[in-house]
């Protein structure tokens, strides 16, 4: 079974272009999360066909995201798209190059090929009657009862059961290296054409997990590449970073 291409997508953001744009657009968040803009952007400049998940590192390393678009099919695309989002995003056009840089992604893996990994997820659990998402450090703790568990095995334990439930990699092993509570801003969906979209912020955590992971099933390892890791990968988080394994 043939699989689609992948790609890596990397452009390094304006940050002055982007606070401009997105307070013109009303996309600036109190808390500092930059996911709903980023999002926002980048279907202002790609459409439909707007990279995800992507994650953004920072003003040095800046935008990565996977995408099933070549550089060609990418660049036509930001050609149309209107100056200021194209400038916001880093793809103003230079001497030398466009600012956006797109380099074909593996898609063909071995299965128990062992890779290194870097991940930014909302480790949250979502309950099945109301559907309201919760840190799944607070769902252990009602669980426990008498002690407290550890929030970093928590979220490695949750990272595990996802990938076994998402399927194409199995969990070697992994740490939480960054960490924080974060109000991320969503927007109800536009029911009429008269209907207001109504902004909230929703809490939750923002981790960041490293480790190693073993391709289970190289076709569907493909795909979970391409869909991203969890919930919220419209938003900034579920990119799976690769690199070698180290010994």
């Amino acid at each position: 079974m043939s699989v689609e291409p992948l790609y890596l997508l990397h452009t390094r953001p304006d940050p002055q272009r982007l606070a401009a744009w997105a307070a013109r657009h009303r996309l600036l968040d109190a808390q500092g999360d930059l996911g709903y803009a980023f999002h926002a952007l980048l279907r202002s400049v790609f459409g439909e066909h707007a990279p995800q998940p992507f994650r953004y590192v920072d003003v040095e390393q800046g935008l990565l995201a996977y995408t099933r678009l070549s550089a060609t099919e990418l660049a036509q695309l930001a050609a149309l798209a209107e100056p200021d989002a194209a400038a916001a995003l880093g793809l103003g056009e230079t001497q030398h190059h466009s600012g956006m840089n797109v380099r074909s992604f593996p898609t063909q893996w071995a299965e128990g090929h062992v890779l290194g990994f870097e991940v930014r997820v909302r480790p949250v659990i979502r309950e099945g009657k109301t559907g309201r998402e919760r840190d799944a450090f607070l769902v252990a703790i009602e669980k426990a009862g008498d002690g407290e568990p550890n929030r970093g095995e928590v979220y490695v334990q949750w990272l595990r059961d996802l990938l076994i439930r998402q399927r194409g990699a199995e969990l070697v092993d992994a740490q939480v290296t960054g960490y924080r509570q974060l109000g991320v801003t969503r927007r109800s969906q536009k029911r009429g054409a008269d209907d207001a979209r109504h902004s909230r912020v929703v809490d939750g955590p923002d981790a960041l997990l490293a480790g190693h992971l073993r391709v289970a099933d190289p076709l569907a390892f493909a795909g979970l590449l391409a869909q991203g890791v969890g919930r919220h990968r419209s938003f900034g988080f579920g990119l799976l970073l690769l690199r070698p394994a180290r010994s």
